[in-house]
């Protein structure tokens, strides 16, 4: 049977990809996309969602907006790096699928309770902002999460915002503590994971190849998308974090890690957001969350290119 996912997110090139594999992969059942602000305005993360699904040859899956700014700082986003449409690469048209009127959160509140529990599964790819507006609005839904699988953070490779801090958690630190005190089961792709899936030259060839409009708007997506990356750390292509989250739904032998202890800095400004990973166990700290290290990157990229082709 279908896993049964919601896709959290901000699209972003990186985002747009996971979404690409998310609707490619029959293993996942997306009961629907919600769209949180981060790397762009909310205004535009929801439209960019919609213009993916209608991409993926998906104008039925439903969308949702949710947050509009983090629960207690002001909104940081990133056009310095995804564009000012936060989707800048391929020319895609206009969404012509409607926005749904119902808020995100109360949609993954409702999701929640309604499907049986245990057989959800979260996969936010942007801040954690509507994940922890949903836990505190309603505790309940905790308990009945089969997981979260999130990307963000970064230890050993420290932050890509602030020396401390990767964006997505740099956003909304005190949504990621509210999601990382929650007890529910967590998986996290950090940086430390996503620095090793770099879209080099020939990886970014196995979409060229396929000739299709997919095809084609992935490797538009990757060239803008890694341009930033390749500047700032001098590497052949750049990461691609997002996708690592629902490769692991895939293929979790794709990914090695830890169960550990991880705990956000949400009091300090110079480390605001951190993620502070106790890796070797030198707390008494609960264990709450897996920390991918390691990824099979030329499987990571086999396996995109595999799904993105039935597109």
């Amino acid at each position: 049977m279908a896993r049964k996912i919601i896709i959290d997110t901000d699209p972003g090139q990186d985002d747009a990809v996971a979404i690409l594999l998310a609707l490619a992969s029959p293993e996942l059942d997306v009961l629907g996309i919600t769209a949180v602000a981060g790397n762009v305005p909310l205004a535009l993360t929801e439209k960019n969602a919609r213009k993916v699904c209608e991409l993926a040859g998906r104008p039925d899956m439903i969308v949702f907006a949710g947050a509009v700014r983090p629960l207690v700082r002001k909104l940081v986003t990133a056009e310095y790096v995804h564009g000012k449409t936060g989707l800048d690469g391929p020319d895609l048209p206009e969404p012509t699928m409607q926005l749904q009127e119902q808020h995100a959160v109360d949609f993954i509140i409702e999701t929640l309770m309604r499907e049986e529990s245990g057989t959800v599964t979260l996969c936010p790819l942007g801040p954690l902002t509507n994940i922890a507006l949903a836990l505190i609005r309603e505790p309940r839904i905790a308990p009945r999460i089969q997981q979260i699988v999130f990307m963000g953070g970064g230890f050993f490779e420290g932050g890509n915002t602030t020396p401390a801090a990767e964006f997505n958690i740099y956003v909304d630190p005190h949504a990621a503590d509210v999601v990382l005190k929650s007890g529910i089961p967590t998986v996290i792709m950090p940086l430390d994971v996503t620095h090793k899936a770099l879209t080099t030259r020939s990886r970014v060839d196995l979409f060229r190849r396929m000739g299709t409009k997919v095809g084609d708007a992935t490797v538009a997506l990757l060239e803008f998308f890694e341009r930033f990356d390749e500047e700032k750390y001098g590497t052949d292509g750049g990461p691609l974090h997002d996708p690592c989250v629902i490769a692991y739904l895939l293929k979790p032998d794709l990914f090695k890690g830890r169960t550990v202890n991880v705990e956000i800095e949400t009091g300090a400004e110079l480390t605001m957001g951190m993620t502070v990973v106790d890796w070797w166990g030198v707390t008494q700290r609960p264990r709450n969350a897996t920390v991918m290290r390691d990824i099979d990157a030329d499987g990571f990229f086999a396996l995109l290119a595999e799904r993105l082709a039935r597109l």
